[in-house]
């Protein structure tokens, strides 16, 4: 059975966050934004379907998807690509493959107590981001 993910969660830490966006070839005043911003997440988890809105005073991206089964990745709030996407469970973790123009993309998300955690990957970059569960 995999880990619920159903929750509110606010950022507590994002570490290597401007690299991974330099990565993507963000524009540096995208850039000092984003790192800028401490965005929450919305999670809702039902058996294989998930939801994960990523919410912040600047933008939102809201990602909707049956894991398993692969899909085109619609990243226009991001960074203004598509990726073929598919995001399986590892355990107890949930991992993410993003096939499209930059190389070794995607994220794994998973839970240690109240805390969320997740790790941005592209071109080797790696970002490091933990959020703590809301009551």
């Amino acid at each position: 059975m995999p880990v619920d993910l159903n929750g509110y969660w606010k950022m507590v830490s994002n570490d290597n966050f401007e690299e991974y966006l330099k990565a993507l070839d963000i524009n540096i005043a995208i850039r000092k934004i984003a790192t800028l911003l401490k965005p929450d997440k919305d999670i809702t988890h039902n058996g294989n379907h998930i939801n994960i809105k990523t919410l912040s005073a600047f933008k939102n991206y809201n990602m909707d998807f049956e894991v398993g089964k692969e899909f085109v990745e619609d990243l226009s709030g991001v960074d203004d690509r598509k990726c073929r996407t598919t995001i399986k469970w590892e355990g107890d973790k949930l991992v993410c493959v993003q096939n499209g123009e930059k190389e070794g993309r995607g994220w794994t998300h998973w839970r240690d107590g109240d805390l969320l955690h997740l790790e941005l990957r592209v071109c080797g970059v790696v970002c490091k981001q933990v959020f703590k569960k809301q009551n």
